[in-house]
């Protein structure tokens, strides 16, 4: 059974782009098109399709307040196709926020090469949308007055010595929000490597500094490590750990894409374990895929502890499933456990070595 996508945009261009791009992949094919959200109602009701594209910006009905009536009427995988701008970028964070499963940015026209790298990258989403877990609807947070603050770990060599580092794909926006808004002022130093384009980084780190207790930026290379605080890969370009004397620091790197991925997880894994070993703590969050699985497995192999989002909570279980067939991980559980499992290893960790 081909997956049932129904495109709706407000450009007709846009709409033949995506119809061609999607009718050329083998399992995959458009049931309707839509120029607007009104219309799209109906051919939803009428076609009952698998995964919906939806343009961010859009006429007659605001793209969001469709989407959040979509998800709370009738459930289905969205991917947004987001402009690349300032705004676009804010609005495709609040559509994931609101239940989208993730997004691609709108191919541009005056390109022809790197059209066939387009359509590989949307298929790749529309095949995640089709096999994610829709979450119940959920209102996004307010972006105002940082959150109560966390249970403290009141250790400062704790924070000092220790590092927790982050690899996500699809559903991982929301996962990262879930978990970092866990951690307290006084956590140890932590690095994220999430697959999203350039230009939506910066948008993504602002927006969690606004709801979390710790400080959260896009990665810029070369900064000291520095406890409470959490650094993004930039959309374009690897993030790496590195030692600069007795500190760590990030390290950017414009290498090629690994397992077609830049940012890579596998990436940033592999430099914890070499840069870290058992200082490290690697969380593996929801994602399509297997970037991270070697990665993780290298930083067991270096002595770092590492955990893995469960099935249940997974928006798509590929990249957890992949870590854990690869024997990297330690434990797996539900992503509002996490924060409290990782803490919780951290305090135990650092009282027995004390005991030594």
């Amino acid at each position: 059974m081909k997956i049932k996508v129904l495109v709706i945009d407000d450009s007709a261009l846009i709409r033949s782009l995506l119809t061609e791009m999607i009718n050329s992949q083998p399992d995959m094919e458009v049931i309707a098109v839509a120029p607007d959200p009104l219309i799209a109602r109906e051919l939803i009701k009428q076609k009952n399709p698998d995964v919906i594209t939806l343009d961010v910006e859009m006429p007659k009905m605001d793209g969001l307040e469709f989407l959040e009536k979509l998800m709370r009427l009738r459930p289905t995988p969205v991917v947004m196709v987001s402009t690349l701008t300032e705004r676009g970028s804010e609005i495709t964070l609040r559509a994931l926020e609101l239940g989208a499963v993730d997004f691609v940015t709108k191919p541009k026209m005056s390109i022809t090469e790197g059209m066939l790298e387009y359509t590989d990258l949307i298929a790749d989403k529309i095949r995640a949308a089709a096999q994610a877990r829709i979450a119940a609807p959920r209102r996004a947070a307010p972006d105002t007055a940082k959150l109560a603050a966390p249970v403290s770990l009141r250790n400062p060599l704790i924070s000092s010595e220790k590092l927790i580092i982050i690899g996500a794909s699809t559903g991982g926006t929301e996962a990262i929000k879930a978990f970092l808004l866990k951690m307290p002022s006084d956590c140890p130093g932590i690095l994220i490597t999430q697959h999203m384009p350039a230009g939506f980084t910066k948008s993504f780190a602002n927006r969690l500094d606004s709801l979390c207790q710790i400080s959260v930026k896009e990665a810029e290379g070369g900064e000291r490590i520095l406890p409470g605080h959490a650094y993004i890969a930039p959309g374009d370009q690897h993030l790496l750990l590195a030692r600069s004397g007795a500190n760590y620091v990030t390290q950017l790197s414009n290498a090629a894409p690994v397992s077609r991925h830049k940012p890579s997880v596998d990436v940033l894994f592999e430099s914890a374990a070499i840069a870290a070993g058992k200082n490290a703590i690697g969380v593996i969050l929801t994602g399509m895929g297997k970037d991270g699985a070697e990665g993780m497995a290298q930083m067991k192999k270096a002595g770092a502890y590492n955990f893995a989002q469960d099935e249940a909570t997974c928006v798509v279980f590929g990249m957890p499933k992949e870590a854990i067939a690869h024997g990297g991980v330690d434990e797996v559980a539900p992503l509002t456990e996490l924060p409290k499992l990782v803490l919780k290893h951290l305090t135990e960790n650092y009282a027995r070595a004390m005991r030594v």
